[in-house]
């Protein structure tokens, strides 16, 4: 028996072969709330590439239950992934939310324009707030998606989440700490089977 078949037989990889691809409101509202993702492709040498893309809060945009799409600022000049998706059309997303422990995986087929080329979707996407420069402009038609177990994600909190923090008083502090200590052991729990 061959690694793929073993894996058929598992009912969780059968019904993540069978879900829906489109977005619900769930999907959507977590995407457009994170300021960054990975994104992996593959070079027509055969070799993965993963790249780190963050922007603004909100830049990876929800178009419709199907689609997503972003303004690609100018950054390092390499190109790489830009060269893997015109030889090979296919991306993979980790969007992630350390705070909460989610993990949110994306299978898209993608098309790249250049800015200018379309002004309709330049509007939608560009975010004047952000001085960055959009050289190009990328959609992403989703294939499949699948949420991810949280088991290994390791807590990280962002600037903004540990300043919010800081403003609470001292009993909210600690009832903050109480809720967050009363989520690890519920995880412990659930992780031990009880």
């Amino acid at each position: 028996m061959d690694e793929y078949q073993r894996l058929a037989e598992n009912k969780a990889f059968r019904e993540l072969e069978l879900e829906d691809d489109r977005l619900s409101g769930a999907e959507a509202e977590f995407i457009q709330a994170r300021d960054s993702f990975y994104m992996s492709t593959v070079g027509e040498n055969g070799w993965p590439y993963v790249q780190y893309r963050g922007g603004p809060k909100g830049f990876l945009k929800v178009l419709d239950e199907t689609t997503l799409a972003y303004a690609d600022f100018r950054g390092n000049g390499q190109y790489i992934s830009t060269g893997n998706i015109k030889a090979g059309n296919r991306a993979a997303l980790i969007l992630m939310d350390y705070a909460n422990r989610k993990r949110l995986k994306i299978w898209t087929e993608v098309s790249i324009t250049q800015a200018q080329e379309n002004a309709a979707l330049l509007k939608q996407l560009e975010m004047p707030e952000y001085s960055a420069r959009v050289e190009r402009l990328v959609v992403l038609n989703i294939q499949a998606y699948d949420w991810n177990c949280p088991q290994h994600i390791t807590p990280r909190y962002t600037l903004d989440e540990i300043r919010g923090w800081a403003k609470l008083t001292g009993d909210e502090q600690w009832t903050l700490i109480a809720e967050l200590e009363q989520r690890q052991a519920s995880r412990r729990d659930n992780k031990a089977g009880l």
